[in-house]
């Protein structure tokens, strides 16, 4: 035990700065709730719990450890000192008890992730450490920690594994097309996941704009003086918001290869959870405890995933949010906003002096008339 009474177990160290710690919290505190209803989605995927099994004896967890460990630096007192200290801050706010291996791998592309089966590996690349400043780092190992809290790194691992095997029988079709299948539902839960994290990377923070920072960098570089926080929150308002129904079927599209949101729509997201009254809560120390999690009702976190969706498309200025919002109220004449929506793929509209193709035709009698039946 240290002098203060805190255990020798990576928590020895208080932050660098006084920051809020949050004993005990559960990862139930920040998980977005579209990352826990599209978890549970995918493990009512047929196949997944097989797929799941299977893979979880045959990863190559062992060589993956070596691999980073033989080809990578781990972080530590000696190595990425300043790294170190942040992800033992990380872990004493949000009271992981172990602190997961770090490394850096050499790579120019920005990136970090949490991957292990039995126990998380937090994975840096130096493009990353490169692009960030320490606040803006601090929030993306507030990041990786949140994942490792969370459990995500199993499911993490899979994808990983999943998608490199996908490529490798491409080739065959039944066979490529059922792992597919798995795979796009993985992603999907990814993409909720990174909300999850990026909410734990502001609780480990505290800092707001760093976040925003980060999140802008990813996006555009290290070009800080020619970029504007205010003006990349704009970007994810007009994102939202852009063009017709065709726009909102693209965007589906665009995403759905990708492992993470974009990154102007993270900050956004992250922009109105800040603003809520669940974080104020959390930052005044009213939060969900880990020694909770196993009297939660499955039924609530249904209950909570349904009213975000909700929230979500009725909030949202997308145009197929919108045509959703008005099905769901019964709004007339849909046929002509879908037809308006999608512009010129659909055709311009009859013109109103003669009837239209789906009305009746006033040489073929009235419109009640009951068509013949067919044999």
């Amino acid at each position: 035990m240290s002098d203060d009474g805190r255990p020798h177990n990576g928590h020895e160290h208080a932050p660098s700065r006084q920051r809020r710690r949050f004993q005990g919290i559960s990862s139930r505190a920040y998980e977005h709730p579209a990352d826990r209803s599209a978890l549970v989605a995918l493990r009512k995927l047929s196949g997944f719990d097989t797929v799941f099994k299977a893979l979880s004896g045959l990863l190559p967890e062992r060589s993956l450890r070596l691999l980073f460990l033989s080809d990578s630096v781990r972080v530590s007192d000696q190595q990425f000192i300043h790294l170190n200290d942040m992800l033992r801050d990380a872990c004493y706010i949000l009271d992981l008890e172990k602190v997961p291996p770090m490394y850096v791998t050499q790579d120019p592309q920005p990136n970090a992730m949490c991957i292990g089966l039995d126990e998380p590996i937090i994975v840096v690349t130096t493009g990353l450490v490169e692009l960030l400043d320490e606040e803006e780092m601090r929030a993306v190992v507030g990041h990786e920690v949140g994942h490792a809290l969370s459990g995500h790194s199993v499911y993490r691992t899979i994808l990983l594994f999943l998608t490199s095997l996908a490529l490798k029988v491409a080739w065959i079709p039944l066979g490529n097309l059922a792992i597919m299948g798995i795979v796009t539902a993985l992603r999907e839960w990814f993409r909720k996941s990174e909300l999850s994290a990026d909410r734990a990377g502001l609780l480990v923070g505290q800092d707001l704009q760093a976040s925003m920072r980060g999140l802008m960098k990813i996006a555009g570089g290290n070009h800080l003086h020619e970029m504007n926080v205010d003006a990349f929150l704009q970007q994810a308002e007009e994102y939202d918001a852009a063009g017709d129904l065709r726009d909102s079927v693209l965007k589906i599209l665009n995403v759905l290869p990708r492992t993470h949101p974009f990154a102007a729509v993270r900050a956004g997201e992250l922009k109105k959870w800040a603003a809520s009254r669940d974080y104020q809560r959390i930052m005044d120390g009213h939060y969900p405890r880990r020694g909770d999690d196993k009297d939660t009702s499955v039924t609530d976190s249904f209950r909570e995933s349904a009213a975000s969706y909700a929230g979500h498309v009725k909030s949202s200025k997308d145009p197929l949010m919108k045509l959703v919002t008005d099905i769901a109220g019964g709004a007339g004449d849909l046929g002509g906003r879908v037809r308006r929506g999608f512009g010129g793929f659909a055709g311009p509209p009859p013109p109103k002096d003669r009837p239209s193709s789906d009305g009746p035709d006033p040489q073929e009698g009235p419109a009640d008339t009951p068509p013949h039946d067919k044999d």
